[in-house]
């Protein structure tokens, strides 16, 4: 259900569904991140660049080439590429742009009710995140964030695919015993109950 609006050919990397190309798409981002948590962003643009100008330009001379021998005329190896309409539509910007604005909206205004206390138990689960996040930020860096963010992201999801049941009954054993907690301080804290939303 986290996945809901996701567009299946990112799920089907996700789950693994086609092992090569998720190996191929994993492999290649995780190298990335790699590179630019040791070398500067532009020192890997730049050799990134480089080796890919590299294989297209030996690529075209070999073809020519081959070409020249067998006195074919196949043409620019890379034509139907540079043929390829690669143009941004202006329907699909707009989709996307009307997308990161409403998601932006949502978690600004949950951002605002959890520092302005609109719900005190909210603002105080918000407020513990926010700790545990001080320690995990003295721990790692950013890019390391990032690199563990992508593994999970691969591991994760199949994990639980395969393992669904099991899970399932752990966070349901967890979710009653963290929700018998919270019954128990709301009880003896009375302000920390949550307010009856009007109709």
């Amino acid at each position: 259900t986290w996945l809901k609006g996701v567009d299946p050919r990112v799920k089907d990397l996700i789950y693994w569904r086609d092992v090569r190309k998720t190996g191929v798409v994993f492999g290649t981002m995780l190298v990335l991140l790699l590179s630019l948590a040791i070398f500067s962003l532009v020192s890997v643009v730049a050799y990134l660049s480089l080796a890919v100008l590299t294989v297209t330009f030996s690529f075209v001379v070999y073809k020519k080439i081959m070409g020249a021998v067998q006195k074919s005329t196949d043409g620019h190896p890379f034509k139907p590429l540079l043929e390829m309409d690669i143009t941004l539509s202006e329907e699909k910007l707009k989709s996307v742009i009307q997308n990161v604005l409403k998601n932006t909206n949502n978690a600004l205004n949950e951002v605002r009710r959890l520092f302005l206390v609109e719900d005190t138990v909210d603002s105080i689960k918000f407020g513990l995140l926010l700790w545990a996040l001080t320690y995990i930020g003295s721990w790692f860096n950013g890019m390391s964030l990032i690199i563990i963010a992508l593994i999970l992201l691969f591991t994760v999801p199949k994990v639980y695919d395969t393992y669904q049941v099991q899970i399932d009954n752990y966070i349901n054993l967890a979710k009653s015993q963290i929700n018998n907690v919270l019954t128990i301080i709301q009880s003896k804290l009375p302000f920390l109950k949550k307010k009856e939303k009007a109709n």
